[in-house]
């Protein structure tokens, strides 16, 4: 009886001590579904209403929805969303595997790699609008700085070089903009399958090298397929940031420019109803915004089994 005792005295003291956890806990908690879980559902209720600025909403059903997908445009400002994305990615990509299979080449033994990942991340950690400001005035036309580079060496040559404005054509806006999201984004994706590799154990490269595996047989037979969640997780976080492309278009487009209509991203087009003065419509963008999200887990679901599918291949 005593035991019995003093085990249910101990077990009372531990949830008396337990309870204290959650008191500690409530602020997350309380700040979590306020500016977290509310939201989410505030917008999924109002992506069934017509709700414009104020005033009280109104149930619509999915009539918000079937706009959505006959809505033209918007499929358009998607289809350039992915456009500029596509391009984005394969130079994002194939830049951080190219320095990864230098960093991580056994025979080129490669020193300075921490200095390496703080130069490529560097771009990352500067602000979109900083970034915006300083692309602009760099492709600036007519008399920005890469036009006068291009013109130093056609003048080289002796030919004249016929200044283009790379940011107001529809023809190059898009490229520039990918090239751009390539550049802030590489640094990030290195460091990712940089950390994947580090991860490896070196024994089975040591091992690899003495059995005289060449470095593209180490790397293709070794270090690519022990990296693949590593690549699954880039990749899927790659598309989920792409569709989502709002910052550097809308600061370095401007609407009156003709290449608007080629660089308006989803996200733009989402904004313009959410919040533009004169077409605001909170009920249609919400609904915009949810099918969005569900365009993003589709086609993150399709790449996560295009992955695994590989695995067990």
């Amino acid at each position: 009886m005593a035991y019995r005792r003093a085990v249910k005295i101990r077990k009372g003291k531990l949830t008396a001590y337990n309870r204290w956890g959650y008191l500690f806990v409530a602020p997350f908690v309380i700040v979590f579904l306020i500016f977290s879980v509310y939201p989410v559902l505030r917008t999924l209720y109002l992506s069934f209403t017509d709700l414009k600025v104020t005033g009280t909403p109104h149930w619509l059903g999915l009539a918000n929805y079937k706009r959505v997908f006959s809505d033209k445009f918007f499929w358009k400002a998607l289809g350039n969303t992915m456009r500029i994305w596509v391009v984005n990615i394969v130079l994002q990509l194939g830049l951080a595997f190219l320095l990864m299979v230098i960093f991580s080449d056994v025979k080129y033994k490669m020193k300075g790699l921490r200095g390496f990942r703080i130069i490529y991340y560097l771009p990352n950690l500067i602000a979109a609008t900083s970034i915006a400001f300083l692309f602009s005035t760099f492709f600036m036309f007519p008399y920005g700085d890469f036009n006068n580079m291009i013109s130093a060496v056609y003048s080289v040559f002796g030919k004249a070089f016929q200044r283009k404005d790379w940011l107001g054509s529809s023809d190059s806006a898009g490229y520039v903009i990918a090239i751009i999201q390539s550049w802030v984004w590489f640094g990030n994706s290195f460091l990712m399958l940089m950390a994947g590799v580090q991860g490896i154990s070196k024994d089975y490269f040591e091992a690899a090298s003495i059995d005289g595996a060449g470095r593209w047989t180490i790397f293709a037979k070794i270090t690519l397929p022990l990296i693949r969640p590593i690549l699954m997780y880039v990749a899927i976080t790659s598309l989920i940031g792409g569709v989502q492309m709002f910052d550097l278009p809308y600061l370095m487009i401007s609407p009156s420019t003709a290449s608007y209509g080629r660089v308006q991203t989803a996200m733009m087009y989402l904004y313009k109803f959410g919040f533009t003065t004169g077409t605001t419509q909170t009920g249609y963008a919400s609904s915009i915004a949810y099918t969005m999200f569900l365009i993003i887990l589709a086609a993150s679901i399709v790449e996560f089994r295009l992955f695994n599918r590989k695995k067990e291949d």
